[in-house]
């Protein structure tokens, strides 16, 4: 546990002491206050964010994995894994500091979009259950896209080849769940394998918390896919101190 909490603090010092994580909160409050805007907050005259929700998995795909491509790829490229490998903690404990020291840095970018609940509450009378739960489903759902970024962060030692894989695997998960996606599966694969695709979707289960229906088998996909990825990228992090 010390192991695991020593890396943790580590890493999220480590976001702190660069320019990158005040980029990385700026551009990402700026996109996140600037979508729901883009379609009609206003116009809509509901006092709610849904614009905001559904507009969080596309913003996701491209700014989590530019926070997850330096987790394992910038220790590969100075030589520094080599030291971290060497330490008295476990590979899985470097791994899981890594992450959650990271998910911790994306909770923060998520809590400070505080300013839109509270125009929203300052409007009207919105539904907190639902805005809540829009909230835990937006950070499972980041966790979900950190644990991806991460593999492949662990894969190369190149950030950009890092950044572009962990985008392309993230939003084949995204669109997956997409309308648009599944009606042309329809049209080319059974309907067995075109819900199969679905219920593989980030889409799809973030959309079913957003509407405030928090159902085990939607926690239970971002738990699984979290814990999948990560124990993934230990097993390619254990090669590669074993070799």
């Amino acid at each position: 546990m010390s192991g695991f909490l020593a890396v943790s603090k580590r890493e999220l010092k480590g976001y702190f002491a660069t320019p990158v994580a005040y980029v990385f909160l700026v551009i990402f409050l700026f996109f996140a206050g600037y979508l729901p805007f883009r379609d009609g907050f206003f116009e809509i005259r509901q006092a709610d964010l849904r614009l905001f929700f559904s507009g969080l998995p596309l913003l996701f795909v491209f700014m989590v994995p530019s926070a997850a491509m330096r987790l394992w790829a910038e220790e590969r490229k100075s030589g520094s894994i080599e030291l971290l490998l060497t330490l008295p903690i476990t590979v899985s404990q470097a791994v899981l500091g890594k992450f959650f020291a990271a998910w911790s840095f994306l909770g923060i970018a998520l809590l400070l979009t505080f300013p839109l609940p509270a125009v929203v509450v300052y409007l009207g009378d919105p539904d907190m259950g639902q805005i809540i739960t829009g909230y835990i489903g937006a950070f499972l759902m980041a966790g979900g896209f950190l644990a991806i970024g991460m593999f492949f962060s662990a894969l190369t030692k190149n950030q950009v080849i890092s950044f572009t894989l962990s985008v392309v695997a993230c939003a084949v998960l995204v669109f997956a769940g997409n309308p648009t996606t599944l009606d042309y599966l329809s049209a080319t694969l059974p309907l067995p394998m075109v819900a199969v695709a679905e219920n593989l979707s980030f889409q799809t289960h973030f959309e079913s918390i957003m509407r405030g229906v928090v159902e085990f088998k939607d926690i239970a996909y971002f738990v699984i896919l979290i814990a999948a990825w990560t124990y993934a990228c230990t097993l390619i992090l254990e090669e590669r101190k074993a070799n």
